[in-house]
Parts: structure tokens; C-alpha cells; sequence
């Protein structure tokens, strides 16, 4: 572990690397980032990083961070939750909510519970009210790296009182080290998809892929817009055993399968121009999540959590080349 930098108002932020088999995975405490992912005999990382804190408290705060208490967007900016309407910060043109805004677990130094040569554990504790949220929260995030290439992640949170709570990790992907992730080919297992409005809030609509450019069951080839994504794949109705859901494969052979028990995965394409190291399309963020939006749609399975019904999400990354 190694101080990796210090936020504008001075704390030191820490860089805990994890190393198993082929693979070597690099984690900051703020915001729960996955930093950087190198796989033995490839000379590029894997995903997309930043060496200067100050751009995760910024254009990059969303950049393989944990994002949470509830990811994504949430319309008008709020939910009803047993029985009781809430109200969020309305950071998206100033109507609804996108990814908890200024309490969002992005942008929080997370505590170092443990760590050692594979594993590290981070928590945070969200307080009642914080954000409009209800319940004093716990949330624990742990990383392990396992041979031959192998990254997982397990969330847990706990609270006292009825709340709701959807995370993802929110990293971008590209398997080339190429200027975009075009000439990737991917595959997801979802018969689903939930189409979104001109802000990309889902509309509640749950449209079948089948004879869309959102049909990727059979995988294809990608290019720049065809389709634009910015959309939830729905992979099923309830929490499922783990499971591959999601495969990316490079032009180059260095391949990403993805397996979750979560009930969906948002697929982005990158399609804003961060800075010159992070252009249009450099590369893709895929998050596991249960469906956006939940509260809101009457249709979509439940993000509720109460102190007897806690959060868990279990997801995996795994690597492979030629």
C-alpha cells in the first residue's frame, strides 16, 4: 500500500495492488476505483486510469469507481421507499438524480479494512438523511485477485432502517490499447433491453432485443454508433447464482467474460470527450446493476433494502489471451 496522491482539501489517498497468476490489479481508496488491470504478456492496461487524484474528484469521478447507494438515474429525483416519498439531489438538468450526486460513494475515501497480496477490503458508512437517503448504512466493498486471471468483487450493505441501494462498478474496458473500442466484438446474455428517454432515463418500457441492433446474444463486431448505448440489458427478473452474462473479446484476442448475480448490465459507449488521453469512445464501461430507475417503475423488480433484507452483489472478472 502507497499514498497515490491527496484530494484538494489534503487527504491522503492510498494504492493497494493485488496480484494472483497473470494478472495485477491496482485499487485507490477514493471512491473504491479500479485503478488499473495488467494481464501478463499484454503491454497495456486493460482499463482506463488516471495518476492524478484530483480527476476522480472531477471529469473522472465516474471512471472505475463504486458507484452507489443507488447507480444510475432516478426520476424527478426520487423514490417512494416503505411507503414514503424521498427526495434526492437533482443533478441532472436539474429535474433527476444521476448516480446519488455529491453523496454518491464515488466521490468518498473509503476505509481500508484489510488487505494483503491478493485481497483488500474498503467500507463506508452512509448516515441517515445523507443526500435525502433514509438509514445509517454500511457498505463494504471486497476485491480479490485469483489465478490465472481472475478479479472478484463483493458488495454488502446493511442498514437500520428501509432504504434502497443498486451499486456498479463503473469501469471502462478496452482490450486493444487502441484510440476506440471499435473493432471489439461483444456478446451479453440478455433477451432484454430498457429502452431510455432523450436524458437516458428508462422509460419502463422492457422491449425484447429480438430483431434490434441491441440483440447481441449471438455476439458481433462493434462499430462507433451503430447502435449509440447508453442502456441497461436486462439479464433477469431476480438476484441469480453467478454467472457469465458478458463477453468482450479485442481485436487483439485478449478476452473479458463477466459474470454477476445481478438482475441487469448498463453498457455505455464512451461516447464523451473527457480529455485527450480519454477521447470519444475510447472504451466501454460496463456496469452490473440490478434494473435503474427501480422506485420508479412499477414493473421493475425492487431495489428496497431494510434491516432484515440487506444488499449483495457478487461479480467477477475474467481474463484471457491467445
Amino acid at each position: 500500500m502507497i499514498v497515490f496522491g491527496q484530494t484538494t482539501d489534503g487527504r491522503d489517498v492510498h494504492a493497494l495492488t493485488l496480484s494472483a497468476g497473470d494478472l495485477t490489479v491496482r485499487l485507490l481508496n477514493w471512491g473504491a476505483v479500479l485503478h488499473s488491470v495488467r494481464l501478463a504478456g499484454v503491454d497495456y492496461d486493460l482499463t482506463l486510469g488516471s495518476d492524478d487524484v484530483t480527476d476522480y474528484e472531477d471529469r473522472l469521478s465516474y471512471n472505475g469507481s463504486l458507484i452507489g447507494p443507488v447507480v444510475n438515474r432516478l426520476t424527478r429525483a426520487q423514490a417512494e421507499i416503505a411507503g414514503q416519498t424521498y427526495h434526492f439531489e437533482a443533478n441532472l438538468n436539474g429535474t433527476h438524480s444521476l448516480h446519488c450526486g455529491a453523496c454518491g460513494t464515488h466521490l468518498k475515501l473509503w476505509e481500508i479494512v484489510d488487505h494483503g497480496p491478493a485481497h483488500a477490503t474498503f467500507a463506508v458508512d452512509l448516515p441517515d438523511g445523507e443526500g435525502g437517503y433514509p438509514g445509517n448504512r454500511r457498505v463494504t466493498a471486497r476485491f480479490e485477485v485469483e489465478a490465472p486471471a481472475t478479479l472478484r468483487m463483493t458488495i454488502d450493505g446493511v442498514t437500520d432502517a428501509p432504504s434502497i441501494m443498486n451499486f456498479a462498478n463503473h469501469g471502462y474496458w478496452n482490450l486493444d490499447g487502441s484510440a476506440t473500442w471499435e473493432g471489439h466484438s461483444l456478446k451479453i446474455a440478455a433477451d432484454r433491453v430498457l429502452p431510455t428517454d432523450d436524458l437516458f432515463i428508462p422509460t419502463g418500457e422492457i422491449r425484447d432485443v429480438t430483431g434490434t441492433p441491441y440483440d447481441l446474444r449471438d455476439g458481433r463486431v462493434l462499430a462507433l454508433d451503430e447502435p449509440p448505448i447508453d442502456n441497461c440489458f436486462v439479464l433477469s427478473d431476480d438476484v441469480m447464482p453467478l454467472r457469465e452474462v458478458l463477453w468482450l473479446t479485442g481485436a487483439s484476442g485478449v478476452r473479458l467474460a463477466m459474470a454477476t448475480d445481478a438482475q441487469g448490465m448498463h453498457v455505455f459507449d464512451g461516447r464523451h470527450d473527457y480529455s485527450p488521453n480519454f477521447g470519444r469512445y475510447r472504451a466501454l464501461a460496463f456496469e452490473a446493476e440490478n434494473w435503474p430507475d427501480a422506485p420508479n417503475h412499477a414493473g421493475f423488480p425492487s431495489i428496497e433494502i431494510g434491516p432484515d433484507a440487506p444488499y449483495h452483489q457478487l461479480t467477477e472478472w475474467r481474463f484471457s489471451k491467445p
